[in-house]
């Protein structure tokens, strides 16, 4: 490539920075003065200047998450009779525009575009030739072109260096995160990313088909070509683990997109962050969907009908309360097929309203005179009565998802009545402390009971006092700033007040829809699908009414417990029949020579893999260290010693069974101190150590893997987690055992 080429790419993409840095410029500006302006006394001159306040905040917000590989590629286009001879087309991460609206940079997502992603010499699709631009910062470093056109190749402008930058990007080495692939999605991948947005789309892939791009792409495509639906209802991505969801923190801004949720299985109920797993007989109990029919005997067995006559004391006359008479209530709440907590306030209405007329009665009995306007203070009388609280709590009383949960998991006698037909082992499995913290499945079992419980009566909590004093405060405020600025009768306190409140609940779709368990998105995408249980499918399916998923997994990974393996049997009870399914089948990440041990490792335990062809080789062959119990952990040591030998530069994971972790990390700190990390929040560091379950869909230039016999040994699908750790690696694979290798590692390599 001649360096003048290289110099106008270059010179051209500086303008490109420069018109970035202009806008980024006029928008902040923008904002300034927006926040500056005095919009005048009405809350509708607020709200109008806290909008546009808020168009300008998330612009600016945009404009700086986009700086590395604005510029990524060049289409050079077939031209238009009367047009230029030459037309040129930059694909970047953001349209840009001129002064006088030419285009100078289309976004990755428009139709345009399409064709750097999905031509070929046999279908250009227009296009005569794409030019792939590889940056550091903000210059152009390499340029890579391949032709459609043989006129261009005879005029010898340009250089054919075939899928250079896509092998470019996958030996480059890693930096903890997941890097920069838009200018690498290929034409499979593509498609599959610009698919409808309707309905429910699986796509399978094996380990190192990129499965995860096309994921997160398409999210970012979407939020694009359907703003209008979805910027309002929002789109969730759900993650495996807290590491994989570091380790893809920063992709969707650098696509363009701000206003995702992105979330781990831990994170899906709201105030809830759960970061331990159960073991594996514990999560397979919690994640079937016995669980489901548990909790809704449970709520059940919350609404206790009474069978005796209950006296009650209500402001000096004494009622006897016949059982049936809050039967009758209760029959009213059942009737109106609310939750739980709902249905409570047609409950207690119901028994107030009854209980009313029958003391009007007695009153009457007594000589007293009684009208239908005294009705309403008999009614005060009776619902502050602490008699009559005692009676319709005890019958009927709030729950909360959280004490739920925690009660059938703290009183065995309440258990063993709610499970008769479960073994004692199995209702083992479920006790613990009250006071332990949720775990990751138990996640689905609150959402579960906040279905059936619904909202809990907050008329007289502490959230709503808190906002009452806060009205009050605001309100004091709001007085003092008025007479303060000498507007006496232009504004009143209530009006500026109510100011107040609004800009203090400005929040975006994203920050809404994650504290609120209740919020349907437009759009759900899962990662790692196949290790949902059927409870986390349930939760997810309620997010989600019009069944809107992009589902991207590999059935033959799944390790986790209640996982399924067929995507038929996972989805049959949320979409039924109506789902489509698109396949990757080429393995652009992983070295062929870790596929084939991989994979041998894989058959020999009766793991069904799914089948893709690896595109690209290292140079390096697996290592095989075998070696003796007490020599083991040095042997870790020594590996990784070797492996930053080759290379300090990348990223290392050393993937070790939960029974070694800590005797794995204490060592390695003790040799390489802090470059070394552990789980989610050590993946910015050179060196981090993980659990199999926590590398799923992450990838490392090296990869170490530790007694892999006992991974098979410790996990309920070891195998499955086993293949999955080992195909981690853009580059070197080793592995050191002691306790002898499983089938299909050969002794050494």
């Amino acid at each position: 490539m001649s360096s003048s080429e290289l110099a106008r790419e270059r010179d051209y993409v500086h303008g490109l920075y420069h018109q970035l840095d202009s806008l980024r410029d006029a928008a902040q500006q923008q904002l300034e003065a927006v926040r500056r302006s005095t919009p005048g006394g009405t809350h509708q001159n607020r709200s109008e200047r806290d909008a546009f306040a808020r168009i300008y905040e998330d612009r600016v917000g945009q404009l700086r998450e986009i700086d590395e590989r604005l510029a990524f590629g060049r289409l050079e286009l077939e031209p238009e009779e009367g047009g230029p001879e030459r037309v040129l087309r930059y694909i970047g991460r953001i349209g840009l525009r001129d002064e006088e609206q030419v285009p100078l940079l289309l976004d990755w997502r428009v139709p345009q575009a399409r064709a750097f992603y999905q031509a070929t010499a046999a279908t250009p699709l227009g296009a005569r030739a794409r030019r792939h631009l590889q940056s550091r910062g903000r210059d152009i470093v390499r340029i890579d072109d391949e032709i459609f056109d043989s006129e261009i190749l005879e005029s010898d402008v340009a250089s054919l260096q075939g899928e250079a930058a896509l092998m470019a990007s996958l030996t480059a080495e890693r930096t903890g995160r997941m890097g920069d692939i838009v200018a690498t999605i290929q034409a499979e991948q593509d498609a599959i990313i610009r698919s409808d947005l309707g309905g429910t789309l699986v796509v399978q892939g094996g380990p190192g088909t990129g499965k995860t791009a096309v994921a997160l792409h398409r999210a970012a495509y979407l939020l694009y070509s359907h703003r209008e639906r979805l910027s309002t209802s929002g789109v969730l991505i759900v993650g495996p683990s807290r590491s994989f969801l570091r380790y893809i923190e920063a992709v969707l801004p650098s696509l363009g997109e701000t206003g995702v949720v992105l979330a781990s299985l831990g994170q899906l109920f709201p105030g809830v962050d759960a970061r331990r797993e159960d073991v594996d007989a514990v999560a397979s109990l919690k994640g079937s969907l016995e669980i489901a029919a548990l909790i809704r005997r449970a709520v059940r067995s919350r609404q206790v009908v009474p069978t005796t006559t209950q006296r009650m004391e209500i402001n000096g006359e004494i009622l006897d309360v016949p059982a049936e008479l809050i039967r009758g209530a209760m029959q009213k709440a059942w009737d109106s097929h609310k939750p739980h907590n709902l249905a409570r306030v047609a409950f207690n209405k119901a028994a107030i309203n009854a209980l009313s007329r029958m003391l009007a009665d007695q009153l009457r009995s007594h000589g007293n005179t009684i009208d239908d306007s005294d009705q309403k203070w008999l009614r005060e009388d009776i619902r502050t009565a602490h008699d009559v609280k005692v009676a319709l709590n005890t019958a009927w009383m709030p729950l909360s998802p959280q004490k739920l949960v925690n009660d059938l998991y703290a009183r065995p006698n309440w258990l063993r009545s709610l499970t008769p037909r479960w073994t004692h082992d199995e209702r083992q499995l479920l006790l613990r402390e009250r006071e332990a913290p949720f775990t990751v499945s138990d996640v689905a079992l609150l959402d579960e009971a906040a279905e059936w419980l619904g909202e809990v009566d907050v008329e007289h909590t502490a959230a709503e006092r808190e906002q009452s004093q806060q009205r009050k405060r605001d309100l004091e405020n709001a007085a003092a700033a008025i007479e303060n600025m000498g507007v006496e009768g232009m504004i009143d306190a209530e009006t500026l007040a109510d100011g107040f409140e609004a800009t203090a609940e400005r929040s975006s779709t994203a920050d809404i829809a994650a504290a609120d368990r209740s919020w349907a998105y437009g759009h759900i995408v899962v990662d790692e699908a196949q290790e949902l249980s059927p409870m986390q499918w349930r939760l997810l399916a309620r997010r989600n009414p019009l069944k809107s998923f992009t589902i991207v997994g590999d059935v033959a990974q799944a390790s986790a417990a209640a996982a399924a393996t067929r995507w038929d049997t996972a989805l049959a009870a949320h979409v039924g029949s109506a789902w489509r399914l698109e396949e990757l089948t080429i393995n652009y990440r992983t070295p062929s020579q870790i596929v084939a041990v991989a994979e041998a490792v894989a058959l020999a335990h009766q793991v069904s893999i799914t089948p893709s062809r690896a595109v690209r080789e290292s140079p390096w062959p697996v290592a095989v260290t075998t070696t003796t119990d007490g020599s083991r952990i040095a042997s870790v040591v020594e590996a990784v010693r070797v492996d930053r030998a080759i290379s300090a530069e990348g990223t290392m994971a050393v993937i070790v069974s939960d029974s070694l972790t800590t005797d794995v990390v204490e060592a390695l700190e003790r040799e390489f101190g802090n470059d070394v990390g552990e789980g989610a929040a050590g993946l910015m560091r050179p060196i981090v150590v993980l659990t199999p379950r926590e590398s799923k869909g992450l990838e490392f230039d090296s990869v170490i893997v530790v007694e892999p016999q006992r991974i098979i040994n410790e996990i309920a699908r070891g195998a499955a987690a086993l293949y999955v750790a080992m195909t981690r690696s853009t580059q070197r694979l080793s592995i050191v055992a002691s306790e002898g290798l499983p089938q299909g590692i050969p002794e050494s390599r």
